[in-house]
């Protein structure tokens, strides 16, 4: 088991993950939300895919027991442990600086996309790819008519999700800097968050 390990607000973190291990992502403050990608250690052009995973599991998100599939419709890992409230989002894409540049901003807006980027570049892996992450904790919630909104987190201090890896990989963070909508709570207040490999 390793120390619990921190991934720095507005930033990326990445750590490699042996089939059989698991990992923890814990929402210390209550309030963060941590975008995730999972990309096979061997391969980096396989990858966690919620576009191949929501028709395996037909769910707009996860819960335990359920596993992640990736664009070659392989099982990468599963979702052992929820202690949150179960919210989270499998739609939304990474931010970038386009989108902040759709919510009017005008200089660099650190963002999840260049977080993963630097996330994997900092353990000697370049992928090409931004797949869409899975947004732990991020609250999107759905109506029948399909219309989507952005709400802060219903986590509490110390929730966690723990994923069990079904082959060697690589799990990359970012703890979202989104501070403009409510994604990271109502003051959009950016904060540490961490994870463990168990």
């Amino acid at each position: 088991m390793s120390d619990k390990l921190v991934i720095p607000a507005r930033r990326g973190k990445a750590v490699i993950v042996n089939a059989g291990q698991s990992i923890q992502v814990i929402n210390t403050y209550g309030s963060q939300v941590v975008d995730a990608w999972i990309y096979n250690l061997h391969d980096l052009n396989e990858f966690q895919s919620n576009e191949h995973t929501r028709p395996t599991l037909l769910k707009l998100s996860f819960e335990p027991g359920d596993s992640l599939y990736t664009n070659k419709r392989r099982a990468i890992a599963e979702v052992e442990q929820d202690t949150s409230p179960g919210v989270h989002d499998m739609l939304m894409s990474a931010c970038d600086t386009y989108r902040y540049e759709l919510l009017g901003c005008t200089e660099y807006h650190d963002n999840c996309t260049d977080n993963l980027h630097s996330g994997l570049k900092e353990l000697g892996f370049e992928s090409n790819e931004t797949p869409s992450p899975i947004n732990i904790f991020m609250n999107i919630p759905w109506t029948q008519n399909g219309s989507l909104s952005y709400e802060p987190p219903v986590t509490q201090p110390g929730d966690y999700v723990q994923f069990r890896a079904l082959m060697d990989c690589i799990f990359v963070f970012s703890a979202c800097p989104q501070d403009i909508l409510p994604t990271n709570g109502i003051r959009g207040e950016i904060k540490d968050a961490h994870f463990q490999v168990l």
